[in-house]
């Protein structure tokens, strides 16, 4: 098997890169290295960020509708080349190619949301606002932007990101995740296809080295991040320090209420596709089922029974449900929180552990393991495993369910199943998560509307994408303006009012 070099893409060209430090990037799979992908040094990330900041002028003052139409030749590239992207993930990855193309497919709404900016950056203006002084706001580009963006959505996070900012006239420099870095280059390429000047997009491989020199260049103005909590924390803190505008996406722990009277069929195949979907490597990830009253009876059982059944192979077949898990060390992890749970007396009903598959032996797989009887004490309760792992909490009724979830120091997503719309409706305004589903599993906002949670999953006060996500992207500027001829003689001493 021939092992690819990854690099860098850097002012319009790829580039090998400094060869000192490597990671290996594996097919989950089969457990086989298939590249080595450079990490970047410091000089690197100043390379690209000089690229990013030569190109900002030029870039910045071309009109809206000129930088629409380039991102609207991106978006026809991306449609044309959907399936290749989503392959890419499958080998890199390891979630299903269905899964993949899913996932392309929310990425490439966000471009054609981007390519409305014309209308999202209009301002305001107000005529007269006092005898003969006019007043109107406009919203312009930051400068170089950067995004860290994590494994499991190694094309649609990227895309929360680049293309709203390159939209508004910003140039930008990515730092994908080195677990699966290919994606980022084949829309790299594509970029350059579409007409997008060189420098204007820009990518460094890498790991904490390139994110700190991100964090610490003078010329970076802005940081998007999704990850885990603790380095959302981390990123958010160094990037204000250095005075950069930080948008810091962490950790989840998303819990679905179930009440009596929901459609138990519907609940469970609910909960079996958010839970084990993706092999549960999902910040959206259903991962505690709140059962309410003797909901629980009824459901684990089910629940189990799809569980021991999950089609689980090599993601590239069209009937796989669940591919492997990304790397070997994410399956040690993933296992250490079962033998947690079973220390810590949880009812482990289903045991993924020691899954194989027939011809892949040497993947890194695991089946869907189910767990009831957990409390809010327990660790696979408190922590985010992001693995196939979903946990069962029994409450006896509503209030204690919502009183539950609203106590969990994470509020990115969660989810109710009723057929009581009274029901749904205390739920949508009592619960304290910024993404709310009813009778949905996985509430992802459309492109339109902007994603992030509350409480420790979210560092910042904007949300990624839609019109927040502009606004993030740029800053308003309001003007007044008069003219001499309705200026009054003599100095003004007292506050301007209207009049």
């Amino acid at each position: 098997m021939t092992i690819s070099e990854i690099g860098h893409y850097i002012g319009g060209t790829g580039t090998s890169g400094n060869r000192d430090r490597e990671q290996e990037v594996f097919n989950p799979a089969t457990g086989a290295v298939t590249g080595k992908v450079a990490l970047a040094t410091a000089d690197e990330v100043g390379q690209a960020v000089a690229a990013a900041k030569a190109a900002f002028p030029a870039w910045a003052d071309t009109p809206p509708i000129r930088r629409a139409r380039i991102m609207n030749r991106f978006l026809n590239l991306l449609n044309e080349h959907k399936d290749d992207l989503a392959r890419a993930i499958t080998a890199e990855h390891g979630k299903v190619f269905t899964d993949a193309r899913g996932e392309v497919e929310r990425g490439i709404d966000i471009v054609e949301f981007a390519c409305g900016i014309p209308q999202l950056l209009k301002g305001d203006f107000t005529d007269q606002v006092s005898t003969g002084i006019d007043n109107w706001t406009l919203r312009q580009p930051l400068g170089v932007c950067a995004g860290v963006t994590p494994f499991n959505f190694p094309v649609m996070v990227p895309m929360w990101m680049f293309p709203v900012a390159i939209a508004a006239g910003n140039t930008f420099v990515l730092k994908p995740s080195p677990t699966d870095p290919t994606p980022s280059l084949i829309y790299a390429d594509l970029m350059k296809e579409a007409g997008f000047p060189d420098g204007v997009f820009n990518v460094v491989q890498g790991d904490k080295v390139a994110v700190d020199a991100l964090l610490e260049h003078p010329d970076v103005q802005a940081v998007s991040f999704v990850g885990s909590t603790p380095i959302a924390n981390y990123i958010y803190e160094t990037g204000a320090r250095h005075g950069k505008r930080v948008q810091a996406l962490g950790g989840a722990k998303n819990h679905m209420l179930v009440m009596p009277d929901a459609d138990l069929e519907k609940a469970v195949d609910a909960l079996v596709g958010a839970a084990y979907g993706s092999a549960g490597e999902r910040c959206m990830a259903i991962s505690v089922a709140t059962l309410v009253g003797d909901v629980g009876d009824k459901i684990v059982p089910m629940l189990a029974e799809r569980a021991r059944s999950l089609n689980i192979k090599n993601g590239l077949e069209m009937d796989a449900e669940m591919g492997p898990i990304v790397t070997g060390a994410a399956h040690q992890r993933i296992t250490g929180y079962i033998e947690k749970g079973l220390t810590e007396g949880a009812d482990l009903v289903v045991d993924g552990r020691g899954h194989t598959v027939e011809g892949h032996e040497n993947g890194f797989w695991m089946g869907g393991s189910l767990f009831d009887n957990v409390t809010p004490d327990m660790t696979i309760y408190r922590e985010e495993i992001f693995g196939p792992v979903l946990s069962c909490v029994r409450v006896a009724d509503f209030a204690e369910g919502v009183d539950l979830i609203n106590a969990h120091e994470f509020g990115n997503g969660v989810s109710l199943f009723t057929r009581d719309g009274n029901v749904a409706r205390e739920f949508g305004r009592k619960i304290q998560v910024g993404m709310v589903g009813i009778n949905v599993p996985i509430p992802v906002p459309m492109a339109w509307h902007g994603f992030g949670g509350w409480k420790k999953s979210l560092f910042g006060d904007m949300h990624a994408y839609g019109e927040e996500g502009v606004r993030f992207y740029t800053k308003q500027k309001s003007i007044m303006q008069r003219w001499p001829e309705s200026i009054s003689k003599g100095a003004e001493f007292a506050m301007p009012v209207s009049r």
